[in-house]
């Protein structure tokens, strides 16, 4: 099928065609929601092309991003939420269009014993997560918000691998938990410092950022 060579790359051939046998590709457009907080998970995605973000949402359906996840990767999130048969704790969003392998939940715990590879995958999903989201914690911790929106900018950019990124405003200001007028101010000062170029919707990231 269209991009399942990425696969060669992380799985030996066996595991492939058990993948093969059992799974289906999905196609996302971008924009429209993979995973709901609350809904149950039924398979495990794998990303063949485009990119998937991966939010908490509080109460005041605030949203707060966690971390992308880009071809030839998975997200940890669904590993626990199926090993422990809980709802999700995450929304999951297409960022672009996406294409992805979903992957029954009731092959997980056989492959792990079964195939190496399979469990090295897991296993590096799991620590390149945590280290994500450890990474967050010392962002919203210890950073100020300018250097968490220069950090978010370029994570963003090297999400979608364009240096134009196609966000508001307010929609920055939601993923960082803060406000329009704050993010727009921000932004501001750093196009003064040639750092970036804002247009409507968009913003053009510079080398010197």
């Amino acid at each position: 099928m269209e991009n399942w060579t990425v696969l060669n790359e992380l799985f030996e051939p066996n595991l492939i065609k058990e993948l093969e046998k059992t799974s289906k590709q999905i196609n996302v457009q971008a924009g429209n929601t993979i995973l709901e907080i609350g809904e149950i998970v039924r398979h495990i995605p794998i990303i063949l092309d485009g990119s998937v973000k991966v939010s908490r949402i509080d109460e005041d359906n605030r949203e707060l991003l966690l971390y992308y996840v880009n071809p030839k990767e998975s997200c940890a999130m669904t590993f626990t939420c199926c090993m422990q048969q809980n709802p999700s704790e995450i929304r999951a969003v297409a960022e672009d269009d996406v294409q992805m392998l979903a992957v029954p939940i009731e092959v997980m715990d056989k492959w792990l014993n079964k195939f190496p590879s399979w469990k090295n995958f897991v296993m590096k999903t799991i620590h390149i997560r945590f280290t994500e989201l450890l990474k967050a914690i010392d962002q919203i911790a210890f950073q100020k918000l300018d250097e968490r929106l220069i950090t978010y900018l370029k994570e963003k950019s090297k999400a979608t691998n364009s240096t134009l990124v196609n966000l508001s405003h307010q929609q920055i200001a939601d993923e960082l938990a803060t406000s329009r007028v704050v993010i727009s101010r921000l932004l501001k000062s750093l196009e003064n410092e040639n750092k970036l170029l804002l247009y409507r919707n968009q913003i053009k990231i510079l080398k010197a950022l």
